[in-house]
């Protein structure tokens, strides 16, 4: 089902404040920024061999990624696990007995089709399944 990490999504408060730090000091490579107005953030996206960091900036403070920073700091907030079938993913997991924040798939940043599991069924983290559309 899972076909490797896709990225991990770090909430930040200012991707202006925090992509320095990834891009210039640790020489990720920067894939660019993006609005996700459905989910309320901006996404930095950087490649770090076959995967990426995504940093995730909230746009309003009803965003999730805001309600988290305000419970938790910034810091990591999911791990992505890329899928081939994301439709199929979400089946499977809710046959099994995953309790699913996204019961179908949504739009996510760059091009990708992206399902939540509950971290009640994934040990406390939140995961994200996505299907890629196209590579970044």
């Amino acid at each position: 089902m899972l076909t490797k990490i896709n990225h991990i999504g770090i909430a930040v408060r200012s991707l202006d404040e925090s992509l320095p730090f990834y891009r210039d000091n640790l020489g990720m490579t920067f894939a660019g920024i993006e609005e996700v107005a459905e989910q309320m953030v901006k996404v930095a996206m950087l490649q770090v061999g076959e995967s990426k960091i995504e940093l995730l900036e909230p746009t309003t403070l009803e965003s999730p990624i805001a309600k988290f920073l305000e419970k938790n700091g910034p810091g990591i907030h999911h791990l992505a696990y890329e899928v081939e079938d994301i439709e199929a993913a979400i089946a499977k997991l809710v046959d099994e007995g995953s309790r699913m924040i996204d019961q179908k798939p949504r739009s996510g940043a760059h091009g990708t089709s992206i399902a939540f599991i509950h971290p009640k069924s994934s040990n406390g983290i939140l995961t994200e399944l996505c299907q890629l559309r196209h590579k970044i």
